[in-house]
């Protein structure tokens, strides 16, 4: 009986919660909870030298946006007149080019600390310093800019391609072998950064006549703990000068507070924002819609899932919501490591994805409200939009067929059994490989005559609490048709912070993060308007390093595509730039370094008080809120 009259009352607390949650909710009139779909991972640094979690990317950019170069609504590169002067480009003898870029005076961070030209140069110096890649930051700063490398390797004490010229004025000359470059404005992006904040007092932004240097104990060891303690922590005492102060992060409940700059001047346009204060919460795709309607959040932002999708209209339907649809510029994924373990032969590659039926896949995920892509690009793309057609008629669309797919993994040597006699039915496949294949993939089988044979067992990493993964979990890794072909794929439910550190072989994070041990990662992206693959697939290992090409591809052709069609091509040649971008997708098709799943509509649910609020494909919630008010 006092059980049952404990259980009692416990639900008679839980009911009386909602509505009262509710109430809190509207009482809050002008505050917005923003629901997000990836969790915060907590690295607040200005820019993804270590890592780029989609909610951190959003953070930083509500923070750190004071910009000289933006883009505006459409995802055009603009000059930003609020912070920027004037802005000159010069074309030199030498083949490099040089931005000389004047800064408005009276520019201030959200303490009040005065905004000079050394504000915007100094992070470019230690992006290209040998301090940062100590720090283990990736970044190719030190290529791009000429003397970078010098500086890198201690040949110079300056940065010769950087120059601080007076306290509003500063100039940047790009190496030869980056331009012409598609999207060269983004050359003069510079962000303003508090130098002291981020890497300690008691340095200095300085100019001889040679080229900017970073004056005093400009050591790793010196400012380790500094760089540590900007990356990760959130209160009022953080120097930012964005719309927006990260006031608080809550690393427990994986939630952060946002409250308006007053000293932020305004965006391009001059706009500012008026919703004093946003919340961001990790939204569970299992509880999201009860989440909603008790007032837990209100702002669902880029819903992805068709079922929720439904859900979310009929919520709006209900009252008290408001919504915005558009195209998404990305897709999801399965990415395949093509440098371990079975996934990195072609075969085995183009075998899963037909395995997988995509299209009933989309159909089921995204319940008509997106649909199979066949490379990595969204429907968003103006890219795609103008390519449509073509796309259709020259890719590879993959269809699904497990006799197909089998036939693959015979033609690749999956022909064998684990002690070496021919594959039976009901046993997993196994092929024969070289030590080098084998690498440190744990599955191994060697045989007594030292014959090494690989099974055919892909290790996945899965984010937890993800509705992909589910899918994935029943139409693939589960699914007879895998069962039947002789593969197995072992679901490793983890963490989206720990996915990632796998993803990135992040052994700062761990030195279990820096051995490849999973072969395919389910996720998602989106491209900015400056679609930009250079380096994706290098080859250089230094570039490898620093962390560019996640899926270990090594293919030449690939790897000059990527960088041709942007590097070698003007920003006006824009027929150029489409022709080298479709044949990037078709090259990317045929070698298959990721399953494409879907691309979709999105679309973003706000409370029906939150006027002006107006997002696309390439204006985000970071950008777009700063037009919404409050309605009377």
């Amino acid at each position: 009986m006092k059980k049952m009259l404990a259980m009692l009352l416990a639900l008679c607390m839980i009911l009386s919660m909602a509505p009262a949650m509710a109430e809190t909710a509207a009482a809050e009139k002008g505050t917005i909870i923003y629901g997000s779909t990836t969790e915060i991972g907590g690295d607040f640094w200005f820019t993804s030298l270590w890592t780029n979690g989609a909610t951190d990317a959003m953070l930083r950019s509500m923070t750190n946006e004071l910009a000289t170069v933006v883009t505006d609504q459409g995802g055009a590169l603009v000059v930003n007149p609020t912070v920027a002067a004037n802005v000159e480009s010069t074309m030199n003898d030498d083949g490099t080019k040089t931005y000389t870029i004047t800064i408005n005076e009276g520019l201030v961070y959200n303490n009040g600390e005065a905004i000079t030209a050394k504000d915007f140069l100094w992070a470019s110096v230690f992006n290209c310093s040998q301090v940062a890649a100590d720090l283990g930051g990736k970044s190719t700063a030190s290529t791009t800019y000429v003397g970078g490398e010098a500086y890198k390797n201690g040949e110079v004490p300056y940065v010769s391609g950087l120059r601080l010229i007076d306290e509003y004025t500063f100039s940047v000359t790009i190496e030869d072998d980056y331009v012409p470059y598609f999207f060269d404005l983004s050359y003069a992006s510079f962000s303003a950064h508090n130098m002291a904040y981020y890497l300690g007092a008691g340095l200095e932004l300085k100019d001889d006549g040679e080229g900017a240097y970073i004056a005093g104990d400009f050591t790793a060891d010196a400012v380790k703990a500094q760089v540590e303690f900007a990356r990760f922590h959130a209160g009022e005492d953080r120097v930012t000068a964005g719309p927006y102060n990260l006031v608080e992060f809550d690393q427990a409940a994986l939630q952060a507070t946002l409250t308006i700059n007053p000293n932020f001047p305004g965006n391009f346009e001059g706009q500012k924002p008026s919703i004093e204060k946003i919340i961001v919460v990790k939204a569970e795709d299992a509880t999201w819609a009860d989440a909603i309607k008790t007032g837990a959040f209100n702002f669902y932002d880029t819903i992805t899932d068709g079922s929720a999708v439904n859900t979310a209209l009929d919520i709006i339907e209900e009252g008290g919501f408001d919504y915005v649809q558009f195209d998404r510029p990305g897709y999801g994924m399965i990415n395949l490591v093509c440098d371990f373990g079975p996934t990195q032969f072609l075969n085995v590659r183009q075998a899963l994805i037909k395995l997988l039926d995509r299209n009933e896949f989309a159909n089921t995920f995204c319940q008509g409200w997106g649909g199979v892509v066949n490379g990595p690009y969204g429907t968003g793309l103006w890219q795609y939009q103008e390519g449509e057609e073509w796309l259709t008629d020259n890719l590879n669309p993959y269809t699904y067929s497990p006799e197909e797919a089998v036939a693959l993994l015979v033609e690749d040597g999956w022909t064998l059994n684990a002690d070496g006699s021919e594959w039976t039915e009901g046993n997993i496949r196994h092929k024969k490989v070289t030590a080098e294949e084998a690498g440190t993939y744990k599955h191994n089988v060697t045989l007594a005559d030292g014959t090494i044979l690989m099974p055919l067992i892909i290790e996945w990493s899965s984010s937890e609490g993800n509705s992909v993964s589910d899918l994935l979990k029943v139409m693939l890794a589960e699914a007879d048709a895998t069962k039947a072909a002789g593969m197995q794929i072992n679901q490793n439910v983890m963490t989206f912070t720990e996915l990632l550190n796998y993803y990135y072989r992040d052994a700062s994070q761990g030195d279990q993060y820096g051995v490849p041990t999973y072969g395919m990662f389910n996720l998602a992206t989106n491209f900015s308007a400056t679609y930009d693959m250079s380096y994706s697939f290098t080859s250089d290992p230094e570039m490898v390093a620093l962390g560019y090409n996640l899926n270990y591809l090594f293919d030449d052709v690939l790897d000059w595509l990527t960088m041709q069609m942007v590097y070698g091509v003007d920003a006006e040649d824009v027929e150029t730039y489409q022709i080298l971008w479709q044949q990037y997708i078709a090259r990317w098709n045929s070698l298959m370094p990721q399953v494409p799943l879907y691309s979709n509509v999105y679309i973003t649910m706000y409370p029906d008080w939150l006027e002006n609020y107006t997002q696309d494909s390439f204006w985000g919630f970071e950008y777009a809120i700063l037009y919404a008010t409050v309605a009377e």
